[in-house]
């Protein structure tokens, strides 16, 4: 057996599924494992470890934290911390990743990280019940909360179609690094959670956007600014009945993480993950057309690692 087909039939081997659960797409985007000492890469792929080890890991072969963090630098690192449930439930980032980060931030000589998320359910339960709030206090940053409008100002998204304005969280307006680090899930309106549907739980009206083409408001946003860093975390994945879930029977196990500073990139490897093409999901589709980043793996330098 040669090393491509070992290396899939091994990984296949230890996917945990639950009931119909199955993602054939995500063994395609494993099935290279040729990248190059001291190559340059859009996107890191690495599956096989707890969230702290893959991300030490990933980090390192895009060149380390430093490579986005400078000494002095005020950084906001957003998870999703949306629902009230606990880490195991997959409904928000990991905290073992979120703390991991918050760490490398501080390696790196950042000043302060902050870390905040505008909840679906209540903020206090949410933050305490996910692990994250431990995670951020026990990593030194700072825990703000997103819960109410007045931190929130207006902007213009200048290159938006349907969505022209928005307010936007004071810190990411004030940040000098923004770090996007969402859990990968099912969703019932969006199909999928990932790095640009993340992005709203920074601006205050998600409503307008549910109400004026979801897609396209998702897609128009990702314009306004980027994230420095992209972190989509699929540990625990969640397969179906997103983006709250109703049990652990709706998760899949992955182990799995990918990094980059491409958000439409990052979100097409995230549909391969899940099983699906990019183009299948319309948001992806709209943003790579209006050139917010490439969905086109094949066309990109993507570094494949297994722990």
């Amino acid at each position: 057996m040669d090393r491509r087909n070992f290396i899939k039939k091994s990984f296949q081997a230890g996917m945990v599924t639950s009931g119909a659960l199955s993602f054939g797409g995500f063994s395609d985007l494993f099935a290279s494992t040729n990248s190059l000492p001291n190559q340059s890469f859009d996107l890191t792929a690495i599956r096989g470890g707890e969230p702290d080890a893959m991300f030490d890991a990933a980090i390192k072969s895009l060149g380390g934290m430093k490579t986005f963090v400078k000494k002095g630098q005020k950084v906001v690192v957003k998870p999703n911390i949306g629902w009230d449930v606990s880490p195991e439930r997959g409904g928000n980032t990991n905290p073992i990743l979120v703390k991991r980060i918050i760490q490398h931030c501080f390696e790196a000589g950042a000043k302060d990280v902050y870390v905040f998320d505008n909840t679906c359910d209540n903020w206090k339960r949410c933050y305490s019940n996910s692990g994250i709030e431990q995670a951020v206090k026990d990593a030194g940053g700072k825990l703000v909360s997103g819960a109410s409008e007045g931190y929130y100002q207006k902007v213009d998204v200048r290159n938006g179609k349907r969505l022209t304005s928005t307010t936007v969280h004071e810190l990411i307006l004030d940040s000098d690094v923004f770090i996007n680090v969402p859990v990968l899930k099912h969703h019932s309106s969006a199909s999928i959670t990932s790095a640009m549907k993340n992005l709203m739980g920074i601006v205050w009206d998600r409503g307008y956007w549910h109400r004026n083409d979801l897609h396209q408001c998702i897609a128009d946003f990702a314009t306004f600014r980027k994230p420095d860093l992209n972190i989509v975390d699929a540990y625990y994945v969640m397969k179906k009945n997103g983006p709250r879930g109703v049990s652990k029977d709706d998760l899949i196990t992955l182990k799995s993480q990918l990094i980059s500073k491409d958000i439409v990139a990052i979100d097409a490897a995230a549909v391969k993950l899940f099983g699906s093409e990019p183009e299948s999901i319309k948001h992806i589709k709209i943003a790579h057309d209006m050139k917010v980043g490439n969905m086109n793996l094949d066309k990109l330098s993507i570094n494949r690692i297994v722990i």
